[in-house]
């Protein structure tokens, strides 16, 4: 079902300088902040291509995408990036630290390519909805450069953990690089060659399903580039991060809401049109929020924060939908933010860490901070192989996959 197969990677040399400086976050999460630091870094840092910088200048024949492609190549031309002899597929191992809990952990991964396949399929997996933007975005991208720089996540069922074992083996080898990022995150890469080896993994792989975990959006522009071009060798494969959903280091943190700029939003208003459909109550602090979560998993409890104040919210009746459904379906609607407002992020930030929330009601910067529980990765899994899906950033995978490490040139 699922079909994976080695490539004749692209990645960086030694001319380059060291990996530290080139890789990067993947490039929805590159702030501004993160970009002037990714191009101080290095002349060839990837950040050049994946998330150039627009000037006032831009034409038709002189754009963020053309420079993109005319780094790409240019760095081929000159050594900088370098494409493997042999076709391989890459154990990718990340250890770090879970924010808010300190607990420490390693997460096993394995990057190839894989058949681009159509969701009626069923063999590809989605669980959140996606944006047209960001997809047009990546698609103009692939475009002009014919190649996939980060992996999408995917995520399928092992529970012996039988392809575990195989990425183990790999890595009793001394690494092909590791980058220590920006979070604390350290990540290591080894190269499995040679058709015996590849073909266990394979074989092991054949009969699985994939879930995205990350990168919805890549994965339909792959597909929507693929219908462009069916004859294009590659363009039907796209390159992957692989992770067993039964490992003890897959983790999912909580995505938080921020709402702002609603016009003549009353807090007291708010709350007394929520306690009309839930039952609400101010709280002293997170602490009993956190409580709340853990003795009642089954139940849709939402805290809100507003200002210095902290309200729990929790649903009468939830009829089984997650937290962050009840929050989009039942509690926006009663500040005016409907789907539309959603799709466009006209009055929604989302923030990582409760801690960053919090901050953000005190401050003002937010008129509510929607704080929601991490949903777990058997959530995720019933609705995606049901059918189903969850609103957009309703999941946050930590910590991401590099972009850099290995590059996939279709042709």
């Amino acid at each position: 079902m699922a079909k994976i197969f080695p490539f004749e990677s692209y990645r960086y040399t030694a001319a380059a300088g060291a990996l530290q400086n080139l890789a990067t976050q993947p490039y929805d999460k590159i702030s501004p902040e993160m970009r002037q630091r990714y191009l101080a870094a290095s002349p060839f840092n990837l950040v050049r291509v994946i998330l150039g910088e627009r000037q006032e200048s831009d034409s038709e024949s002189d754009n963020v995408y053309t420079r993109a492609a005319g780094y790409l190549n240019d760095w081929i031309a000159r050594g900088i990036l370098a494409r493997d002899s042999e076709p391989a597929v890459f154990p990718y191992f990340q250890e770090f630290t879970m924010p808010d809990t300190g607990e420490r952990l390693v997460r096993k991964g394995l990057i190839a390519v894989g058949a681009v396949e159509e969701y009626a399929a069923g063999v590809v997996h989605r669980h959140e909805q996606t944006l047209s933007g960001p997809k047009k975005d990546r698609l103009e991208l692939l475009r002009h450069t014919h190649a996939h720089f980060g992996q999408l996540f995917m995520l399928y069922s092992d529970p012996a953990g039988e392809i575990d074992c195989l990425l183990d083996e790999a890595s009793q080898s001394p690494a092909l690089g590791v980058v220590s990022d920006e979070y604390g995150a350290r990540h290591s890469f080894w190269k499995i060659t040679g058709p015996e080896r590849i073909g266990r993994i394979r074989q092991a792989m054949a009969d699985k399903k994939l879930l995205i975990a990350d990168g919805h959006h890549r994965y339909e522009t792959a597909l929507a580039f693929h219908h462009e071009n069916p004859k294009l060798p590659g363009a039907d494969r796209v390159m992957m991060t692989l992770v067993n959903m039964h490992a003890p280091g897959l983790k999912i943190l909580a995505t938080h809401r921020l709402v702002s700029g609603v016009e003549g939003f009353d807090a007291g208003e708010f709350i007394r049109q929520a306690a009309a459909g839930f039952e609400v109550a101010q709280i002293p602090g997170i602490e009993a929020l956190r409580r709340a979560w853990a003795e009642a998993p089954g139940r849709a409890i939402i805290g809100a924060a507003i200002g210095s104040r902290l309200y729990l919210i929790e649903a009468r009746e939830s009829g089984g939908l997650l937290d962050v459904r009840v929050l989009h379906e039942r509690l926006l609607c009663l500040l005016g933010i409907g789907e539309e407002a959603v799709r466009e992020e006209r009055n929604l930030r989302y923030v990582r860490g409760l801690d960053a929330a919090l901050e953000a009601a005190r401050s003002g910067a937010a008129q509510v901070a929607f704080l929601l529980k991490p949903v777990s990765v058997d959530e995720v899994a019933r609705i995606s192989f049901g059918g189903g899906v969850m609103p957009q950033k309703s999941t946050d995978f930590y910590p991401k996959l590099l972009s850099g490490l290995t590059i996939y040139k279709l042709d």
